[in-house]
């Protein structure tokens, strides 16, 4: 199974969900905060950790997935049109 923890909601900005069994993977959700880019603009940031069970699942489709999902997010009014 894959869980979705949502700390974000309580303002904690990062943390490390660790998996039970029989969870295969948990994606934990920190909160958004403002960050500053070097040309001095401000810009959400918000933090995502993926833990997952080696043993069901290898690192590189777990990257790959946490690629996608950052990719998704960024451009979320894009992915609301689909």
């Amino acid at each position: 199974s894959f869980t979705v923890s949502n700390l974000g909601s309580m303002g904690v900005e990062s943390f490390t969900p660790v998996i039970n069994p029989p969870q295969t993977a948990i994606l934990g959700v920190c909160c958004t905060v403002n960050r500053l880019k070097a040309d001095g603009s401000v810009y959400p940031a918000m933090g995502l950790s993926l833990t997952f069970d080696h043993r069901a699942i290898d690192g590189a489709p777990a990257a790959r997935y946490m690629s996608e999902l950052c990719k998704s997010l960024e451009n979320f009014m894009t992915l609301l049109a689909k």
